[in-house]
């Protein structure tokens, strides 16, 4: 449980960075991070970090599709996190 901790500390801060980042890349014209890398980042456990920094950031909270994929992965993530916990009380 402590390893589950520690990783989902070090994705999300990751994501969070790395969200950060691609904004500051984005002001300053330069060559920017994939959605893809965004989303995969999100997907591995970084949601929380994505969510902080979309909206502290301003960054990628007008792109619809890129809001309907990363909310796509979160509701996806909170469904098996359910399932996850019914499967391990019985």
């Amino acid at each position: 449980m402590e390893v589950l901790f520690i990783y989902l500390i070090v994705i999300n801060s990751l994501c969070f960075l790395t969200f950060g980042y691609d904004k500051w890349r984005a002001k300053n014209n330069k060559r920017r991070v994939s959605e893809f890398n965004l989303l995969l980042l999100t997907a591995i456990g970084g949601t929380v970090g994505g969510i902080l920094s979309m909206y502290l950031f301003k960054h990628k909270t007008n792109k619809f599709s890129f809001i309907i994929a990363f909310y796509t992965i979160a509701i996806l993530q909170v469904v098996l996190l359910y399932f996850g916990i019914q499967a391990f009380k019985s």
